[in-house]
Order: structure tokens, then sequence, then C-alpha cells
């Protein structure tokens, strides 16, 4: 069993200062995050599909034990769950992938669905597509409506080998609750922040919804779950969205040090 924590995303100019030293060259940033965390979400897919030429830079520039996870393209998840996505994205998708895959880095793909997204048998389909396009790979879903938080939504997803996204956000009632919940052999945990008065704006400055710190009180509150979702896997993740001014990495390294002596695969100086 490993426990990886990290942060989801690594390449943020407003890092420069509170995490990564001033001057640093956006080429040098992963090589500079992979010697303190061991694992890394990439959450640019969403925005767009890279070529392959993107991942096999990363790989060349992390260590061998380094993992990747990946978001999944918005064009995917992010439509009307009785549309169809464009059928040629979940292929280009794969294929950006492969350098991953090859390098035995690629950890998971996290599939983020909106809070629009509720159950029904459209949602459903698009569950079962979503093993059809990708048979082979380790999937995590990601829901943010807490009609998906019962018992036939775990069912499914083990039936579906997709692994369950516990989270961490502002506690609205349409939103997940704090849990454990484990569907597949890898654990998932992200903490977005709690910061309410964000949370819904749709204005420019989205970017102000993962403007939170945790106190250790808050994190504390995650020692049991995190423990919980270790004892039922192979490999548990867990990475923070807090990712404003340098936050992430702050709270990563704070949760990493609460958990000792337990061992993660955190790279913490």
């Amino acid at each position: 069993m490993a426990l990886h924590i990290g942060t989801c995303g690594f390449s943020y100019r407003d890092w420069v200062g509170p995490f990564y030293p001033k001057g640093i060259a956006s080429i040098e940033m992963l090589p500079f995050y992979a010697q303190r965390f061991s694992a890394v979400e990439i959450d640019s897919t969403y925005y767009a599909i890279p070529k392959p030429a993107l991942f096999a830079s990363m790989d060349k520039r992390t260590p061998k034990d380094f993992r990747f996870t990946v978001k999944a393209p918005g064009s995917i998840t992010h439509v009307p769950a009785g549309a169809s996505p464009p059928e040629t994205d979940p292929a280009a998708f794969a294929e950006a992938l492969a350098p991953l895959v090859s390098a035995g880095k690629l950890a998971a793909v996290l599939v983020q669905f909106p809070n629009s997204f509720r159950p029904g048998s459209d949602a459903y389909r698009r569950l079962e597509q979503l093993r059809t396009w990708w048979p082979e790979m380790n999937l995590i879903a990601e829901f943010r409506h807490r009609d998906w938080q019962r018992d036939d939504t775990l069912r499914r997803l083990r039936g579906l080998s997709i692994g369950w996204c516990n989270v961490d956000e502002p506690r609205f009632r349409s939103l997940l609750r704090p849990g454990a919940e484990v569907t597949s052999d890898t654990g998932y945990i992200r903490f977005h922040g709690r910061n309410y008065g964000e949370w819904w704006k749709k204005s420019g400055k989205a970017d102000e919804r993962y403007n939170y710190s945790y106190s250790g009180t808050e994190l504390a509150e995650w020692i049991p779950r995190i423990a919980a979702v270790e004892e039922q896997t192979h490999d548990t993740y867990v990475f923070f969205n807090n990712h404003r001014l340098g936050k992430a990495p702050a709270n990563a390294r704070q949760l990493a040090d609460m958990l000792q002596p337990h061992e993660t695969n955190g790279r913490m100086s």
C-alpha cells in the first residue's frame, strides 16, 4: 500500500515565492515539484487535449517512481448526459497519455462531472461509455451533486471498475458530504477548499473559489478518513486543489507532516 500526497497542477506563476524560488523558469517547475512530491494531478487536459509530446517531456523530467493522474477533457465530461461527446476525443486523449502509460507513470484518469450531471439512464450510459472508450485505464469518477452519494452508485462503479473520488469542499446541501468511499483498488481524495462566498460565482475571478488555506484542525478531520480509504486500497492519492498563492503545496506538506510517522510517498522538504 502507498499513500501519495500532492497538488492539482504545478505550473502556477503565483506559486513563485510561496513555493517556487524566484527566477525559476517554467520548464524547471516540474523537476522542482517532483523533488518534493511523488505525484501530481494534471488538470490542463480538461481544457484541451495535448499532443503526446507534452507527456513525453513530463516523463523525462521526473523520476521513475513519480506518478501522474490526469483529468479527462471537459468535452467528454461537461456535455449534457444525453448528448454525444466528439467522436474523436476519447481516442485522442488516450493517445496523448501513451507516453505516461509506456513509462508506467500513469496512476489514474480523473473523470470529473459538473453539478448538473445527475443520476439517470443517460448518465449511467455515460459511465458505461467511459469503460468502453478506455477499457484498460484506471478511472476515478468525481461527482459534484450529492444525489450520486448513495449505495446504488457505489455498486455501479464497482461493476465498472471505476474508482470513487472523495472530496472536501463547502458543505452546501447539494454537494457531496465528506466521506471515505472506495469502489476500486485506488483511493482518491481532493481538497477544494471551503470558500463559501466564492464557490458559485461565475465571474472572471473563478480562481478565487480555490483561494483557501486549511487549518490544522480541518486537516485533522480527514486523517481517519484517509486511513479508512488506505485500508481498502492498493494506492491512495490525496491532492490539494486550493491552488491560489501556493496554498495547495503548503497544505499538502502540512498534511504529510501530520501523518508522520505514517509513511507516505511524498518527498517533503
